[in-house]
């Protein structure tokens, strides 16, 4: 151990201040190849730290892999307590499993862990598990392997405090040592000889050493005088330096005064500077030239130049007085002055020009007024007053002047175009309707009856006549309707109104946008009404002098949402006569005819629907006009629905076509000629689905009622009819219903022609039903001859009751049964009459196939045959 000791000091721990306390030559359990060491160093400088170091051996070659403190040892396993245990586990910042390939080195090595982490660690220590207690003190292993008494582990504990002191040789001292001993040959074979000439050695250069100090002597009184010469010339430098430093004080101080000074009379300067253009600016912004004062004074605007001054006039005084001036500059005198005159000249333009409008207005309302008195009545149309436009949009910038600058003037401007031109529009839009009405009636009793809703003369009949057109009531119980080409009169002539309404809705709505300036929120000045209460908008000013013409910080939704709603409330004072009047127009002729409802709803949403602007005045209109013609429409047809299921059967000898199924052809036709390609095929759609489909249950309801046609025929003939009404109409949502009718039909045919044409050869069907009987009892069908009740004379005797005429008197008295059952309107007679000729061919045929099987060879057959049958049919159908 003291070798690889020696080993790992020279070429591991080769600076002076580290010593290794301990050496363990270990293995990792697993991999027991690699071999490496476990030393405990001490570190004295710059303080006292002791480490366990694990160095490795490469080729020959020695190099620290990992260093830890002791205190970051957390334990120590010697896995046995018996001595003899060669591993070894420590506990680190992870688990080591290591092997230890001398027990010596294991024993010293744990011990000198032991001691020194309870000599060092402050904190918490490490805990050693499964080591015998011996080893666990503060004495050297060395007692325990050797076995001494207490007295030799003192002296083996001294001398191992002075291994712990060992130095290494350095370089120079091993060279010399290697020097010495190789000048003296001799000094292993006379060692007495050896030190009897180092002694003579060191003599010799204690000598020498004395008689250099001797001979220095002088030379050192030298080097002292010049020390003390060199010390009073250092004094006399920093003498001088401090002279200068004084100097160079006062100069930096004079320098520094300077500069402050020069920083003052910049900083004046430069105020001096913004000061002027602060003025300057004020100046020019509050300069309103001569020319434009005398405009705002005496403002002319009856001529082109005067109108023109006072546009320029105005925008000057409006730039004047939002001008972006300091607050600060606001308490000025000369500004305050000024301010003063701009709100007199102001006040003074603003009145003229209140003054010249609100009279243009009223006159332009009277003119328009007069002109109507003398326009021709006999034409549908409306008045375009796109001359008014333009005579007043020269006074356009004028009136966006007064909107920013006196809002009082504006609203009260606004108010009376409105209230003049609501007039004009409220006396045009009724006339309008009315030459609409005229237009539509044909005389004079059906133009009176339009206008008040009521109905056409009432039928003379005892029963009360019920709306024309409603499928569930019978047609003779319809009040008088409308003809086709009188609905397409009134189609064509609404769609002429509502295309007149266009243009002028939307002119008049264009105008007033720019007008008025509808679409801009215009900020205002310190002495105007602002608009912010009307918008919600959370702007505070502190300060009615602060600067006029602050941008408004309102979201982009909300001006958007009050522009529009300036939009409607300016278009809802001028044509607010416009929606009630549409709607009684509508309304009245519904009345009329509900059919109408069908046009209105068509026309109204090609016109909604191709509005330019969504969101104008009459496209609003419009759309509030469509939501209550879509409601008198659903409920037209849920008046049919439910005329429909309130259908009474006709008191006939005959049921015949049901009211509502005879009916739905007129219906559907006059729908598919108003609905055909348009954008509300959907709601017609939804409705035919519905209104079939109530049709279809209330014909098995009502086939159940008459009393003397059979239900049978009642559904044969009514699911017919809607089948071929549903195959004309070719409605892709009605395809699947068309398939029911067909399929209901043919279900009720075969059920009439299976109870009424029966088996008219009825006892030899019994009579084969026995035979049958007998076969499925074990009896063959050759043997049943045999049997005395189906034997050969038996069943001549039964077939000869079928003579061919009785059986023909039979089916002539049939044909007038079905004939009278039957309605004339579906001409089905002769296809259930076909129907019961193949009926009775199969059951002919099912009795000649078992007359050939039971009585094979007997010579028996029916008195008539297909031929025979054939003619009958044919005869009878003739004959009727």
């Amino acid at each position: 151990m003291a070798g690889i000791k020696y080993i790992l000091q020279r070429e591991v721990f080769d600076s002076p201040e580290e010593k290794i306390l301990s050496v363990c030559n270990v293995t990792k359990l697993i991999k027991k190849k690699k071999n490496s060491y476990l030393c405990i160093v001490v570190n004295t400088k710059p303080q006292l730290i002791v480490n366990v170091v694990q160095v490795k051996q490469q080729d020959k070659a020695y190099k620290r892999k990992r260093t830890w403190a002791l205190d970051e040892v957390k334990m120590i396993d010697g896995k046995n307590e018996s001595s003899e245990t060669h591993e070894l586990d420590i506990v680190l910042e992870k688990q080591y499993k290591w092997f230890t390939a001398n027990l010596h080195e294991r024993q010293n090595f744990i011990t000198v862990l032991y001691k020194q982490i309870n000599r060092h660690v402050k904190g918490e220590k490490a805990v050693f598990k499964n080591v015998p207690k011996s080893w666990l003190s503060e004495s050297s292993p060395e007692k325990q392997v050797k076995g001494n008494n207490q007295n030799d582990a003192d002296d083996h504990s001294d001398e191992s405090d002075s291994y712990e002191d060992f130095h290494a040789l350095t370089e120079k001292e091993e060279s010399d040592l290697s020097k010495l001993i190789s000048e003296c040959d001799f000094a292993i074979s006379n060692a007495e000889l050896f030190m009897e000439q180092l002694g003579k050695n060191l003599q010799d250069l204690d000598g020498a050493n004395i008689s250099s100090i001797l001979a220095s002597e002088k030379q050192v009184d030298a080097l002292m005088e010049q020390i003390e010469t060199a010390i009073n010339e250092a004094e006399l430098v920093e003498k001088r330096l401090d002279e200068y430093d004084e100097i160079l004080c006062h100069t930096r101080d004079t320098m520094e005064k300077m500069g402050e000074k020069n920083l003052m009379i910049e900083i004046a300067n430069n105020n001096n500077i913004k000061l002027l253009n602060e003025l300057e600016k004020v100046i020019n912004q509050l300069d309103l030239p001569h020319v434009h004062q005398v405009a705002l004074t005496d403002t002319d605007l009856t001529t082109a130049a005067g109108l023109a001054a006072a546009k320029s006039a105005g925008k000057a005084l409006q730039n004047a007085m939002n001008s972006d001036i300091d607050p600060a500059l606001l308490r000025l005198t000369a500004v305050q002055d000024q301010r003063k005159r701009f709100e007199k000249w102001k006040a003074k333009f603003s009145q003229t020009i209140s003054r010249h409008l609100n009279n243009m207005f009223i006159h332009l309302g009277n003119d328009l007024n007069e002109a109507q008195l003398h326009a021709p009545v006999h034409e549908i149309s409306l008045s375009k007053h796109n001359t008014v436009h333009r005579e007043l949009s020269t006074y356009a910038e004028l009136m966006h002047w007064t909107k920013i600058m006196d809002r009082k003037a504006y609203d009260g401007l606004t108010k009376v175009y409105t209230t003049s031109m609501g007039k004009v529009y409220d006396r045009e839009i009724r006339h309008f309707f009315d030459q609409a009405r005229q237009m539509i009636s044909t005389n004079k009793d059906e133009m009176n009856t339009s206008m008040t809703g009521k109905f056409k003369a009432q039928p003379t009949t005892k029963q009360v006549a019920q709306p024309y057109g409603l499928l569930g009531i019978n047609r003779e119980l319809w009040s008088n309707g409308v003809e086709t080409n009188e609905r397409q009169k009134f189609d064509s002539i609404l769609e002429k109104v509502l295309a007149e309404l266009e243009p002028v809705a939307l002119s008049e709505q264009m105008f007033c946008i720019g007008f008025f300036q509808l679409d801009v929120l215009s900020p205002t000045t310190k002495n105007t009404q602002t608009t912010l209460d009307s918008i919600g908008a959370d702007v505070g000013r502190d300060d009615r002098d602060t600067a006029a013409g602050t941008a408004l910080v309102v979201p982009q939704k909300r001006i958007d949402r009050q522009i529009n709603e300036e939009v409607r409330r300016m278009m809802i004072s001028l044509f607010g006569i416009l929606e009630p009047e549409l709607n009684n127009f509508i309304v009245s002729f519904e009345k009329l005819d509900s059919f109408y409802s069908m046009y209105v709803l068509v026309r109204l949403t090609q016109h909604v629907m191709s509005a330019q602007d969504a969101h104008s005045f009459l496209s609003m209109t419009f759309a509030s006009a469509l939501v209550q013609v879509k409601r008198n429409f659903d409920k037209f047809m849920q008046m049919q629905v439910q005329s429909i299921r309130e259908s009474k059967m006709p008191k006939r000898s005959k049921c015949g076509l049901l009211p509502y199924v005879e009916n739905f052809e007129e219906f559907s036709n006059t729908a598919e000629s108003i609905f055909r390609k348009t954008q509300r095929r959907n709601d017609l759609d939804k409705w035919y689905t519905q209104i079939v489909g109530v049709i279809f249950e209330q014909i098995s309801v009502h086939a159940n009622e008459h009393p003397k046609t059979p239900h049978q025929v009642v559904k044969m003939e009514n699911f017919h009819r809607m089948h071929s009404q549903l195959a004309q109409l070719k409605v892709t949502v009605l395809e699947s219903l068309k398939k029911d009718a067909k399929l209901k039909y043919n279900e009720a045919l075969r059920a009439y022609v299976t109870k009424y044409f029966g088996r008219p050869l009825e006892k030899l069907n019994l009579f084969f039903e026995g035979v049958q009987q007998k076969v499925s009892q074990g009896v063959k069908e050759t043997e049943i001859s045999y049997q005395m009740a189906y034997s050969k004379q038996e069943l001549r005797k039964v077939i000869s009751q079928y003579p061919a005429r009785e059986v023909k008197k039979g089916l002539e008295s049939l044909y007038k049964k079905v004939e009278k059952h039957l309605c004339d309107e579906e001409n089905l007679l002769q296809v259930v009459w076909r129907a019961m000729q193949e009926e009775f061919i199969v059951q002919y045929n099912f009795l000649e196939e078992r007359i050939q099987r039971c009585y094979a060879g007997a010579m028996i057959n029916l008195d008539f045959s297909i031929e025979d049958i054939l003619k009958f049919f044919s005869e009878i159908a003739r004959s009727h």
